[in-house]
């Protein structure tokens, strides 16, 4: 099955309705400067460090790559998965398996409302609930942060139960978390209807959006050149 968000078009959309239009049926047309794709990276790099604390983690990405509507199949699969292998031995039959009732994973795929997570790292704990960790590399955690983190928290919730949601940024413990479960659980409503609106726009043709100040804040769009292009070509022909 298919998807139509995920956690980068949805905050796209909070931004612009254009550039979310853009981002789904023409993301070619973006331009990052090389101050973004150093900040991708420095992001990235903090992820990993972050994952590196859980050295038993399995990395969905490792297996299916950019094959990304199979990660909720294969992220089900292993939280489903009761059994390890039992241990050899050499006396007498071996012991029947052993349930094995936590599991950390990386990049974990859940789809609910035509939107497609892939959460961070996702902790099975005994009890089946969810510890989820969103990892931002900045020192603030900023309001875009936790609506990215809302998204999730309505997605997941939806496939299983959550213990605990945490985002994860560059504090001054190098790792400082904060548990915004209660928070994020009280967005649920709006995160709907910005669903539905998203979707509404994806059912049109490609908005006649003007440029603005949205085209920066809370971050310099990467279409910003093609609506720029159009606004000349509006006030050259207009």
């Amino acid at each position: 099955m298919g998807h139509l968000l995920s956690k980068s078009k949805y905050i796209r959309g909070l931004q612009c309705d254009r550039a979310l239009w853009l981002d789904v049926f023409n993301p070619r047309l973006a331009r990052y400067t090389a101050e973004q794709m150093r900040r991708f990276d420095r992001g990235r790099d903090f992820e990993y460090a972050f994952k590196a604390t859980f050295p038993d983690g399995i990395d969905l990405s490792a297996e299916l790559k950019r094959n990304v509507d199979a990660y909720p199949a294969r992220t089900a699969e292993l939280l489903d998965d009761n059994h390890t292998p039992p241990p050899s031995t050499s006396d007498g039959p071996p012991p029947l398996s052993q349930g094995r009732s936590q599991v950390t994973l990386f990049e974990a795929g859940f789809l609910y409302d035509d939107v497609l997570i892939l959460a961070d790292v996702v902790h099975k704990n005994s009890d089946g609930t969810l510890n989820i960790y969103e990892v931002k590399s900045g020192n603030v955690l900023s309001e875009t942060y936790k609506r990215d983190a809302a998204l999730q928290h309505y997605v997941i919730s939806h496939c299983r139960s959550i213990n605990k949601f945490c985002v994860v940024y560059n504090g001054e413990n190098r790792f400082d978390t904060i548990d915004l479960t209660e928070e994020l659980q009280e967005q649920h409503d709006d995160i709907a209807r910005n669903i539905a609106a998203m979707k509404d726009i994806l059912r049109h043709g490609e908005p006649a959006t003007p440029t603005g100040q949205h085209c920066l804040e809370p971050y310099a769009c990467p279409y910003q050149h093609y609506c720029a292009q159009g606004v000349r070509q509006m006030s050259l022909f207009g």
